[in-house]
């Protein structure tokens, strides 16, 4: 079984929860090859030969980022002080396709290829989530739906995760199986 979990990250928290959903795939098949890989090193083309593909992001604007969003991110995670690593992974980010660019290249899966969406998102009724926009993308390339689109949430816009998340992303990880 390979999987591959492709994400988009700008401080740091949606690559934890990425990684915390590889670790629960891995628990739950030992013998399961993951990969956790950041959009911005990720092929489309690298897509056909896994047998489980989830993709997820940050919320911006109370859905996927974009390119002025990602930029604004930056602004943002600039002006903190003491921050460098997190600057250098928003600035990364940024500078990078997103999701949206690399959805729009994206091919067709074979029918019945299993897909999962997540997001990290500030909790909130007026907070709105990346997950939905992320699942609807991957069920117009043809992929099912594993589960519902998931988010997992942070206690600022940049962070951290609320306690409990990483527990939370491993548990849905491996439920995904």
């Amino acid at each position: 079984m390979q999987a591959l979990i492709v994400y988009e990250s700008m401080y740091g928290n949606t690559r934890e929860v990425a990684e915390a959903i590889a670790e629960g795939i891995r628990e739950a098949r030992p013998d399961a090859a993951v990969e956790c890989q950041p959009v911005a090193r990720t092929t489309v083309h690298r897509t056909g030969t896994v047998d489980l593909l989830v993709v997820g992001g940050p919320t911006h604007v109370h859905g996927m980022s974009n390119a002025l969003s990602r930029r604004v991110a930056v602004s943002v995670e600039a002006r903190k002080e003491g921050r460098i690593e997190e600057t250098h992974e928003a600035a990364t980010t940024a500078a990078g396709p997103g999701l949206r660019k690399w959805f729009h290249e994206l091919p067709d899966a074979e029918p019945g290829t299993p897909a999962a969406a997540f997001d990290t998102r500030m909790d909130g009724k007026q907070a709105g989530g990346a997950a939905a926009g992320i699942a609807q993308r991957l069920t117009d390339h043809r992929y099912d739906l594993r589960a519902e689109p998931e988010g997992f949430f942070v206690e600022e816009a940049d962070g951290p995760l609320r306690s409990g998340e990483l527990a939370r992303a491993r548990a849905w990880g491996a439920a995904l199986l």
